[in-house]
């Protein structure tokens, strides 16, 4: 089991990222672990999709980690995804945290160790607000779909 400071680096990390883009407000430690889109949106209170859920696939070509940032209430097409980037397959455990410096469940779309290839779901923009996992299962923050275009520079995508 991992100390208390070391499952908290990921979420010192995103914080850091984040005061570094000049992104506020700050991220949250919530008091019950958000492993789940569902779990997120019970714990903040607001709708499955306003979460901003991190689905991480495998690039067959190349096994080049590919982050998808999609809503928590949309299911992530993979023929749309490898139309986009090409053929993929799931990422384990092991991989995402290899690729991403996160484990499952609290991958955020800044503050990443690697250099995944990243889309956003377009579905994201149906809210003003939305909430992203923030480097460990109880860390979230807040911000609106453009400012995650803005934080991640990636480009928006119809993935669901």
């Amino acid at each position: 089991m991992a100390s208390a400071s070391a499952a908290a680096e990921g979420f010192q990390r995103v914080s850091a990222a984040l005061l570094q883009l000049g992104h506020t407000p700050p991220p949250v430690w919530l008091e019950v672990a958000a492993r789940t889109s569902q779990e997120a949106a019970d714990a903040l209170g607001v709708a499955l999709g306003q979460i901003a859920k991190s689905v991480v696939f495998r690039r067959r070509a190349d096994d080049a980690a590919v982050l998808v940032i999609a809503s928590g209430d949309r299911r992530v097409d993979e023929k749309r995804l490898a139309a986009a980037v090409g053929p993929v397959g799931r990422a384990d455990a092991q991989y995402v945290k290899a690729r991403t410096g996160f484990a499952i469940g609290g991958v955020s779309p800044v503050g990443l160790l690697g250099q995944p290839t990243l889309l956003l779901d377009r579905e994201l923009q149906r809210f003003d607000e939305v909430w992203a996992a923030a480097g460990h299962p109880n860390g979230v923050f807040r911000l609106t779909p453009q400012d995650l275009q803005r934080l991640t520079g990636a480009p928006w995508a119809d993935l669901t």
